[in-house]
């Protein structure tokens, strides 16, 4: 009895980490949504509520770093609320560490190659014009912010 819930236990571990693994092979459709209030309400103000899925660690850290020049946009925050925001996010964030040898750690999503394969001849002038800009999300996918980018 204890073999079986052993072996059935350790089958749910490995099927969650094969699709983890499978669901970022090429850039992610499905990834955990933004469950933190904070994080919703101060980012969410202005933005989609990005994934911190989406980046390394080290990435949200260089952007929590510059909320005074938050792409173009004074972000400040107090420093309370930007340190919970910043833990938050670094430890959600996308599994893969960030190695110093291959530059300076992406800031910009919408830069990442997974993005940019994904997206290449996808959308039309029409849907640009409607959404703006790429990065927003919503726009094409609705359930975004749900963590689902799937196009079906």
């Amino acid at each position: 009895m204890k073999k079986s819930l052993l072996t059935s236990t350790g089958a749910l571990v490995l099927a969650g980490v094969l699709s983890s693994s499978l669901a970022y092979a090429d850039g992610p459709e499905r990834v955990p949504p933004v469950r933190d209030k904070v994080v919703q309400a101060e980012c969410g103000a202005c933005h989609l509520t990005f994934q911190p899925a989406f980046l390394p660690a080290k990435s949200w850290k260089k952007i929590m770093t510059g909320l005074d020049d938050h792409f173009g946009e004074d972000a400040s925050l107090d420093k309370d609320v930007a340190q919970t925001i910043e833990d938050y996010l670094v430890s959600n964030s996308g599994r893969r560490k960030w190695n110093d040898s291959w530059g300076k750690p992406p800031i910009r999503i919408t830069k990442l190659r997974w993005f940019v394969k994904e997206h290449r001849g996808e959308i039309s002038r029409r849907a640009m014009k409607k959404a703006g800009t790429m990065v927003n999300c919503k726009a094409c996918h609705l359930e975004a912010e749900r963590g689902n980018y799937d196009d079906d």
